[in-house]
């Protein structure tokens, strides 16, 4: 099955799991409009407190489904913005260009997930790490990007990767 994305989800507030919805807008620069972590500068709030004068390199999170059914959970659980089908997203190089519906995505770097995640189910964080790998605790919680032409993304909408050019530098939790 060709990559595509099967929900889209956003929260005006800085809550743990997003909402569905049938389309999202996504603004240059900045993010999915409407989501809590749409801005320039970086908007998680762990973040704010270290240095609010960073650049937001976490504007539109993306999610495996093919993750989410096998920690049996729903699309949005994980507060994901965007859940993909068909593309392992973690194993993509930094720069990789997403194109999606007419928005255009850069990735930066791999989900760092937080202890709010046992909150959703005790003991879940630990499986959102890849078991037994060569490196200590590498997430699998889905990676982050930036929007470079904003527009809309809807479900079912298909996903064509470019990858930067050699040599690829791996992801890193942003």
């Amino acid at each position: 099955m060709p990559p595509q994305v099967t929900a889209v989800h956003l929260s005006p507030k800085h809550t743990f799991t997003k909402t569905s919805q049938t389309r999202l807008t996504l603004l240059t620069g900045e993010g999915v409009q409407g989501d809590a972590h749409c801005g320039t500068l970086v908007q998680h709030l762990y973040l704010v407190r270290k240095d609010p004068t960073k650049p937001n390199l976490c504007q539109v999170h993306l999610l495996q489904q093919e993750l989410l059914e096998e920690l049996n959970l729903q699309p949005g659980h994980l507060g994901e913005n965007l859940t993909t089908q068909g593309l392992d997203l973690i194993t993509l190089p930094t720069g990789t260009h997403l194109a999606i519906g007419t928005t255009l995505l850069e990735v930066t770097g791999l989900r760092s997930p937080c202890n709010q995640i046992n909150r959703l189910r005790p003991g879940l964080m630990k499986s959102c790490f890849i078991p037994n790998s060569r490196q200590p605790k590498q997430p699998r919680a889905g990676i982050m990007a930036i929007v470079l032409q904003g527009g809309t993304i809807h479900p079912n909408d298909p996903i064509h990767v470019t990858l930067p050019p050699l040599p690829h530098r791996p992801l890193i939790c942003v």
